[in-house]
């Protein structure tokens, strides 16, 4: 099978000389599951940031349907990131406005900034936000504000915002870091199902080693901006996390 997504040599370095990513290179192949792990700074966030050009990478190169990121146009990269749905850990939700306009900004891409500020989506759109919600298990939600959501519940309105997109891959930065056990385990088995049923790949940013075995069908560690691990995650051992962490995993 092709890969949907190339990453080659990428790197990145900010102006204060910190090298948050160093030659990172992986391929990503439709409807795979892959967790990054490794410490806070070990450039999980960066990587990500720099696959849908959030961030512009210092070297290197990023591939998505064929596309090379680096050689494409600001209208290019648009259509990239239109098909790239990008999870929050922090949720990034309007709150003061319905759960549902917030699943439909999902469509801004399609139509247009003017057009979604005025709130002009078809019916069609409004239609498929609400299956998506009801997917979620949200659907009593739906005219909420979002404000009026607990924070679990906010990172599936995050989830459902991304789907809306109709993406082919999805990018989750850290979605249960700031989730209880319970909490978290919700999202993680609504994001998985999704992306299986839909056979949409997707890449999460996760710290917690084991969430990571439990969901991921690869594993790729991070260290210092450097990926010193990608396998499976039954191929992920004691002496390898040790080495990602540097000291116990469970720590940030």
């Amino acid at each position: 099978m092709a890969a949907i997504l190339q990453v080659e040599r990428l790197s990145k370095k900010y102006s204060d000389g910190t090298a948050a990513l160093s030659d990172v290179s992986f391929e990503l192949e439709p409807g795979e599951f892959a967790a990054v792990i490794g410490l806070s700074g070990a450039g999980k966030s960066t990587l990500l940031r720099c696959i849908n050009r959030l961030v512009e990478p210092t070297g290197g190169d990023v591939s998505f349907g064929g596309v090379r990121s680096a050689k494409a146009s600001a209208h290019e990269v648009r259509l990239l990131r239109r098909q790239m749905g990008m999870i929050f850990q922090g949720y990034n939700l309007i709150q003061r406005v319905s759960v549902l306009r917030n699943v439909l900004h999902g469509r801004l891409g399609y139509v247009g900034p003017v057009r979604g500020a005025l709130g002009l989506f078809s019916k069609q759109d409004v239609e498929e936000a609400k299956s998506i919600l009801k997917r979620l298990g949200l659907e009593q939600q739906t005219y909420k504000r979002a404000d009026e959501l607990s924070g679990g519940q906010q990172q599936r309105v995050g989830i459902a915002r991304a789907l809306c997109q109709r993406p082919k891959l999805i990018l989750a930065d850290e979605p249960i870091a700031s989730l209880d056990p319970v909490t978290a385990k919700i999202i993680m088995d609504n994001l998985h199902r999704i992306c299986r049923e839909d056979g949409i790949a997707c890449i999460v940013n996760l710290h917690q080693v084991e969430v990571a075995k439990t969901y991921a069908t690869r594993i790729i560690g991070m260290r210092k901006g450097k990926m010193v691990f990608d396998g499976r995650p039954e191929d992920l051992t004691d002496r390898m996390i040790s080495h990602i962490y540097g000291e116990s995993p469970d720590k940030e």
